[in-house]
């Protein structure tokens, strides 16, 4: 106990103590603005992180083949559902301190703690890799060399992670992340008849598309565009990592929703911006990788919307690789109990955490790289994995969550635990129809 006792306190147990006392102060003042934007961070970041490249091309995608019609709505309502997903995550972290890797392997043993990191690396690795495909592409539009892009795009990762303080950390990704809305001024500038946007929000106007395949591919990777497993692990021990309480959880609320209503409405720009392209009957099927979406948008949308269309695959691609990798790095560093895993540790404290930061990012860029890398198939079918792998870690999540002896009388009510089920099912049967109908075309081409 005196060893204890004796024990120096850390820089980072220095750093979050001070935060911590702000946190308090503003709480006892009463001053809820105050109060509301130091806990901000960890729900936005989740959300605009997630409306990464390969998101908003989808997003793109359905607005370019169907028009203001089904999936402006269909937007509206997957974040509806990320919301209440990442909710349970934020308070689960709030009211155990423990990330969600962390927690698969203190409640359901090695097995699936590493099944589920194991997952996730596999799925965050691919993911980085389109997230350096839409950077590249919005890079190509400046003239920029794809080794360059691919260049900037890593040392982001590395120059973001220097300082060793989460909320420094947090606050240069959120500034970027704020970017994301120049999807809304594009939007704005493909002048789209308001009485039409609010017709397709209020009726969900029929689908235009003119196959089956065609429309699940749409409907699960628009679903995998928002509701993805590394979203749970990153708001989770994000939260974690910049010291969320109990006493926390509304104001971690009101961060989620921020971020899914600005999220939302990025998404819904990206759909609008690219409606022109359907109504003008141009062929996007080249474009389904993302090249080009800039250039054939230029005629419809000027220049400047061109042009802001492309800074935004680059905003997206930059705030996710930083969010998705950090997600890589406090899954590892859970994984490794001992292991330090926070930004507010430096690299000679926390090695492995700083490594797969950075190294998976590193990886990512090398494999965009590799002459005749099939990179298109990549960015495809990358929303399409997230949405296959979603339903088990949602079936963990609803587990801890409902867990007393985790989280006391902060457990799931009914009313979460309908929605939770609910947003599982619909996913594994989005995905799983999907699969079946790819395949059955497989066997049938040209039916």
């Amino acid at each position: 106990m005196a060893a204890a006792q004796n024990t120096p306190l850390s820089a980072e147990d220095r750093d979050r103590a001070i935060d911590r006392t702000r946190v308090l102060d503003a709480r006892r003042s009463g001053r809820r603005g105050l109060l509301i934007w130091l806990l901000l961070g960890p729900g936005v970041l989740a959300m605009l992180g997630e409306n990464d490249g390969p998101s908003m091309l989808s997003y793109a995608a359905s607005g370019a083949t169907d028009g203001l019609g089904f999936f402006l709505p269909f937007i509206v309502v997957t974040f509806a559902a990320a919301y209440v997903v990442q909710e349970m995550g934020m308070r689960l972290g709030a009211v155990t301190h423990r990330g969600y890797g962390e927690l698969i392997f203190q409640r359901f043993g090695p097995f699936w703690g590493w099944l589920t990191v194991g997952d996730l690396i596999v799925t965050n690795l691919i993911t980085l890799i389109t997230e350096i495909i839409a950077i590249r592409v919005g890079m190509a539009f400046f003239g920029i060399s794809a080794s360059a892009a691919v260049g900037l795009a890593v040392m982001l990762v590395v120059a973001s992670a220097l300082g060793s303080r989460y909320a420094r950390w947090e606050r240069i990704s959120m500034g970027l992340a704020m970017f994301n809305l120049l999807f809304v001024v594009a939007a704005l500038l493909a002048r789209p008849a308001p009485g039409a946007v609010a017709s397709a929000l209020l009726t969900w106007s029929p689908l235009r598309t003119s196959t089956p395949q065609e429309f699940l591919l749409l409907l699960a990777s628009n679903i995998g565009a928002t509701v993805t497993p590394w979203m749970l692990f990153f708001q989770q021990s994000a939260s974690v990592d910049k010291g969320l309480t109990p006493r926390d959880i509304a104001q971690g609320r009101t961060d989620t929703a921020v971020g899914t209503v600005l999220a939302a409405v990025a998404g819904c720009g990206a759909l609008i911006a690219a409606a022109p392209l359907f109504t003008h009957h141009v062929d996007v099927a080249q474009l389904q990788g993302g090249a080009g979406y800039a250039e054939a948008l230029q005629p419809y949308i000027g220049h400047l919307g061109a042009s802001l269309f492309a800074l935004g695959l680059i905003e997206a691609g930059a705030v996710a690789m930083l969010t998705i990798s950090a997600s890589t790095a406090y899954a590892l560093g859970e994984a490794f109990g001992g292991a330090g895993h926070s930004f507010n540790r430096s690299l000679n404290e926390a090695p492995l955490f700083h490594a797969a930061n950075i190294g998976v990012a590193l990886v990512a860029g090398l494999i965009v790289l590799i002459p005749q890398m099939p990179l298109l198939a990549i960015t495809l079918n990358a929303n399409l994995l997230a949405t296959v792998l979603m339903p088990p870690a949602l079936v963990f999540l609803l587990v801890m969550v409902n867990d007393r002896a985790l989280m006391g009388r902060h457990v799931n009510s009914w009313r979460s635990n309908a929605l939770g089920i609910a947003i599982t099912l619909i996913i594994a049967v989005a995905g799983s129809a999907y699969a079946v109908v790819a395949f059955l075309a497989t066997l049938h081409p040209g039916h």
